[in-house]
């Protein structure tokens, strides 16, 4: 594993891939991490791209119970020199979240200039433009994040008579659908989920939107993010991730 980083110089970037999820809805035998596409499973490829992206110094792995050896030794079959950790996650995705920067937090000492870059294992295809930009971001802004337009009218609904009505379409142009990697100066996020661990009502399904809660002074930057940066969730995620690999 490396050293250490951040004891002298400038705070390090530490990349956390969440990869703990069980991926019932993909119905298969091993969770959706773990298969294979183009010969490789989801996950390595998602560790390569952070292991070749510059601005990335160490990558902590979250994992759910009983998968830390299997992780373990893709990253060493892999080469892998960046994987520094492999650590468990929780139950939901706050507990894994909260689980890496707490981790990030003892790697290097309390440093609250550290960038920490978080990202779900399932988005394999992840372009080095959109890592890179999400870290570069946190060099003016507390808070960044990689987003796309939505090419969708996107509307608000109510209950109505008979089911389900449109009450209003929202403004698209101020619309964006928001990928990983989120990226946070990693006092900020701590301080984040120490606030919404006080809150016994606390959910959230993004890490943006637990700064967004409890932290509403700080501004999170959006940064173009990419088409082919999909989330793979179900078997038809699958196939699209393998045709993008095969295009130039």
């Amino acid at each position: 594993m490396p050293e250490p980083t951040g004891a002298t110089g400038p705070a390090p970037t530490i990349a956390a891939v969440l990869a703990g999820g069980s991926g019932r809805r993909m119905g298969a035998a091993v969770p959706k991490q773990f298969i294979e596409v183009a010969g490789k499973p989801v996950l390595r490829w998602t560790l390569e791209a952070f292991e070749a992206e510059a601005s990335v110094d160490e990558v902590v792995v979250v994992v759910g119970e009983g998968q830390e050896g299997r992780v373990r030794e893709l990253a060493a079959e892999a080469g892998l020199g960046k994987v520094a950790a492999v650590v468990r996650g929780g139950a939901t995705r706050s507990d894994s979240s909260t689980a890496a920067v707490g981790w990030a937090w003892g790697r290097t000492g309390g440093d609250r200039d550290c960038k920490l870059l978080i990202h779900d294992g399932a988005r394999m295809l992840v372009p080095a433009k959109v890592i890179a930009a999400v870290a570069a971001a946190l060099e003016g802004h507390g808070a960044a994040a990689a987003a796309v337009p939505s090419a969708d009218t996107v509307v608000a609904v109510r209950d109505g008579d008979g089911g389900t009505v449109l009450e209003r379409a929202l403004e698209r142009d101020r619309l964006r659908r928001v990928q990983t990697p989120q990226g946070f100066r990693l006092g900020l996020i701590r301080d984040a989920y120490a606030a919404a661990a006080a809150d016994p009502g606390f959910t959230a399904t993004d890490d943006c939107s637990v700064v967004l809660r409890y932290l509403p002074d700080v501004p999170v930057l959006l940064v173009p993010g990419d088409e082919r940066n999909l989330k793979v969730t179900g078997p038809a995620d699958l196939a699209v991730a393998a045709a993008l690999l095969d295009l130039p």
